[in-house]
């Protein structure tokens, strides 16, 4: 159920980001920024629409989508992609494809905190949150 993770969630912990953004091809500067950027992420339900908002001083972003339906996304570092978001298990899932490359992002609730996996082309960074 995507309710256990409708909450306000602050980034305390990030694990391999600046890898993950080098390999999805982010510029430097704007990665020293996404580095050093503690974002707030606000996840909640709208009807039968799952609503996730990222809150930083860097740039906000809000998606809004049904589960399994795919919508237009622009992201933080300005690609414009094809998403979708499911539930897996337990697990709130983010999948962004673009010019034939695909990311993911699994999101998991451990010990009342949000663990995010980001996987792209075999690299991997884990950012951890918990309630704010």
């Amino acid at each position: 159920m995507v309710d256990a993770f409708c909450a306000t969630w602050k980034l305390i912990e990030s694990e391999n980001f600046d890898d993950y953004m080098k390999a999805l091809g982010v510029g430097f500067a704007t990665r020293q920024v996404g580095n050093v950027t503690k974002p707030t992420i606000v996840i909640g339900q709208e009807g039968d629409k799952v609503v996730v908002k990222t809150l930083s001083t860097f740039r906000n972003t809000e998606i809004s989508s049904k589960l399994g339906e795919e919508f237009d996304e622009t992201t933080a570092d300005d690609r414009n992609v094809k998403s979708t978001l499911s539930m897996d298990g337990d697990n709130l899932v983010h999948v962004q494809k673009w010019d034939g490359k695909e990311t993911k992002f699994v999101r998991e609730i451990k010990d009342g905190k949000m663990v995010m996996t980001l996987t792209f082309e075999g690299v991997q960074a884990v950012r951890t949150y918990e309630k704010a």
